[in-house]
């Protein structure tokens, strides 16, 4: 009887039964990391074309790949402008490719083949260009490898592309190569291209930039000869290679980065007199509406100091249009925008408090604030100047949504494109006259649909029925949303996912996922994915799963997100354990059984909690965290925290190195040995902390994986251990 009894309980806990009685499935790993189960479908918005009423997409077949011509407000296909089968390469390959790039006259195609990957945002490829109407396809460079970068100049006479660190122009008349540079040399000077640590914090990856006439080709030149380099083993083979690049950590040397231009018809290279000191940075380049003047954006090292300098191409010289100073720092962003009317630019600032859009006249002497008060701008889409316009995105009508807005450039008339909640972003046509609108919720997945530029919906495009189909037949709990105090009361967002079969008389064990980092959010109003999935999945084994945006998150505020400044670590930590503090008193939580994991900066996270919150978290798992900012690249860390010099005390009290002392519970530390970005070393470095220490833990690394911790079966293994992992120890 009593084995009846437990197999009749194991069944009620394996399957729930909805109202019309039938079972629903239960969640397993297999379907989330190895199938595509609940992969949701997608609508890509493809390229809109001059004429602002057409985009071309690809298409993908058994015949090869082509490129159609469709209607905006039709949605019907118009014209086929490319099929592969129908071009051949003079190795008698046909061009195979994922992405294209029109010439401004849309008459060549630019396409990158046989990618290779070199950091985590950057490739080399060999590029093939397209003429669409003489039907022929050609390598853009016959000689010397692969290109990075290629890009037609806005005439369509040239593209420049960066090989071997030089900036080359490849003459689409003459068919010639005009080499720009020839100091190029790997660890060295590299031309046109950035180096590792700006293409990861300033997401700069291509440093050249044409001027809008096409008549002038504009690059950074970064000496890294005096950065030290790092190393990783890359297993694998009989006898494991060493690979290094150039990485600088905090407070060690940078590069030294200058700005060039190249005029094309003298073949004169000037340098602009922006200085390229080790102690400064250049994170953004951009031309003017006329290609008169280059906006050259100067930060100091510590990050609080900005200046837009706008230099004459013709001899270098240059003049300052614009600063901005904070106590704290200021985050590049790429909302520079100069108006044909050539007197105004656009420009995003925190500079009030909340990141709004301003419009400000060349001269400096007029500023003019376009978006409204106590919102943050969280992305710029463009300016109609036909119509006095600026598009954008803002966290509205709360942090964890988004809302696609208009306004005109006289600061009146603010409205939303569409009135629907959760996290919604658009893609305009080229004349904005038409919008790509995807829009998701927390349980919700993707949806698709066109709009004109009024907002009036012109149908649907993807409403992804079939997934929420699937996802019908699954024990899913709904995200609640909810605020939860900090020690002084302060609210901090959440969500809480709890089991299907919830019952408030019992008591469940908490698993809280965390990042925590400075500007980023968990909390949001979107679909998240996987990860997702495998809440669900904890919360039906019998877990409540809980996010929470401690102080340092974004959308709520200049002032709330940058009271982290010097002490990254500090008070995130502290609103996480007041958190888990917080969730230990509700009548329906088992305190004794919260663990905490996270990734990257949220891998930091969980390391402090299990060690300075010791006697609040039973378990934590830390996925490559940093360490100890010592480690980590002068660009991030410096921005938050200053150089280890001027800051040793914000860089040693929160480093999780320094408390291991504490630890009381189960701590799994998990790291890729070929992290480009957090080197292994801070695993290492942990390791050796614990022993010292005599305290007892886990470790698991990937041998030859980077930060992402990817490709074949690495999510699905990575995954099954953490899952096994918190349900032995939690």
């Amino acid at each position: 009887m009593k084995q009846l009894c437990s197999l009749l309980l194991l069944l009620s806990t394996a399957i729930s039964v909805s109202l019309n009685g039938q079972a629903k499935k239960q969640l397993n790993l297999q379907e989330i990391w190895a199938s595509r189960t609940f992969a949701p479908e997608f609508v890509q918005g493809g390229i809109s074309m001059n004429d602002g009423k057409h985009y071309t997409t690809l298409d993908f077949s058994e015949k090869g790949i082509s490129i159609g011509k469709y209607s905006y407000a039709s949605g019907q296909k118009v014209a086929s402008l490319f099929s592969s089968e129908d071009y051949l390469l003079p190795d008698g390959k046909h061009p195979e490719f994922d992405e294209y790039t029109f010439s401004a006259d849309e008459r060549l195609i630019l396409v990158p083949t046989a990618s290779e990957q070199i950091y985590r945002h950057s490739s080399r490829s060999d590029f093939v260009v397209i003429n669409l109407e003489n039907k022929t396809a050609d390598y853009l460079s016959k000689t010397g490898g692969k290109q990075l970068y290629a890009e037609f100049s806005p005439d369509g006479k040239y593209v420049g592309f960066v090989r071997d660190n030089d900036l080359f122009i490849k003459d689409l008349t003459s068919l010639k190569e005009i080499r720009v540079t020839n100091d190029g040399k790997q660890n060295s000077i590299i031309n046109g291209a950035s180096d590792w640590v700006y293409e990861e914090e300033f997401a700069l990856k291509q440093s050249f930039f044409w001027s809008p006439d096409g008549k002038k080709l504009a690059w950074l030149r970064f000496d890294e000869s005096k950065v030290k380099e790092f190393n990783m083993v890359m297993y694998g083979s009989l006898y494991p290679s060493d690979y290094r690049y150039k990485y600088p950590k905090a407070g060690e040397e940078n590069a030294s980065v200058g700005t060039y231009v190249f005029d094309i018809e003298s073949g004169k290279t000037v340098k602009m007199q922006s200085g390229d000191e080790p102690n400064q940075y250049t994170p953004r380049v951009v031309w003017n509406a006329n290609s008169s003047a280059l906006c050259i954006t100067r930060l100091n090292r510590h990050q609080n100091h900005l200046e837009l300098l706008m230099a004459n191409p013709s001899d270098g010289t240059v003049k300052l249009l614009y600063e901005e100073k904070s106590n704290t720092y200021i985050d590049v962003h790429d909302n520079l925008m100069f108006l044909k009317n050539g007197r105004q630019f656009l420009w995003s600032s925190e500079k009030d408090g909340w990141n709004r859009v301003w419009l400000i006249d060349l001269e400096g002497q007029k500023e003019m604030v376009l978006t409204a008060p106590g919102v943050d701008v969280t992305d710029v889409y463009g300016v109609d100047e036909s119509k006095g316009t600026l598009w954008f995105q803002a966290a509205w009508p709360n942090p964890m949504s988004r809302t696609v807005f208009s306004v005109k450039l006289n600061g009146k008339g603010q409205k939303a494109l569409v009135k629907e909640g959760g996290h919604i972003d658009a893609e305009f046509s080229r004349d904005f006259s038409f919008a790509l609108l995807t829009r998701s919720e927390a349980s919700k997945p993707l949806q698709f649909s066109l709009h004109d530029g009024n907002g009036k919906l012109i149908r649907t495009l993807q409403d992804n029925a079939k997934l929420m189909e699937t996802l019908s037949g699954y024990e899913l709990s709904k995200k609640e949303f909810l605020q939860i105090p900090n020690a002084s009361g302060l609210m901090l967002n959440a969500w809480m996912i709890k089991p299907s079969n919830f019952d408030p008389t019992k008591k469940y064990p908490v698993f809280m996922t965390v990042y925590g980092g400075p500007g980023h959010n968990t909390v949001e109003d979107q679909w998240e994915g996987a990860n997702y999935f495998w809440h669900q999945m904890l919360a039906q084994k019998g877990y409540i799963v809980v996010s929470v945006d401690n102080r340092g998150t974004g959308n709520r505020g200049e002032a709330f997100k940058k009271s982290t400044y010097k002490q990254l670590g500090k008070f995130e930590t502290e609103d996480q354990i007041a958190a888990a503090q917080y969730l230990g008193g509700l009548p329906y939580v088992e305190a004794s059984r919260i663990g905490i994991q996270g990734w990257s900066y949220g891998g930091y996270m969980s390391s402090l909690c299990i060690t300075k919150g010791a006697d609040v978290f039973k378990m934590a798992i830390a996925v490559a965290p940093v360490t100890n900012w010592r480690f980590y690249d002068s660009i991030y860390t410096e921005r938050f925290m200053q150089t280890p010099q001027e800051n040793a005390s914000g860089y040693d009290d929160n480093s999780p190195i320094n408390h291991v002392s504490r630890l009381k519970g189960k701590y799994l530390l998990v790291h890729g040995t070929a992290d480009d970005n957090v080197h292994f070393q801070n695993a290492v470095e942990m390791v050796t902390a614990l022993t010292k220490a005599n305290k007892q833990f886990d470790v698991f690394f990937y041998p030859d994986k980077n930060h992402g911790i990817y490709g074949g079966n690495t999510r699905l293994h990575l995954y099954t251990m953490m899952t096994d992992y918190i349900l032995k120890n939690l």
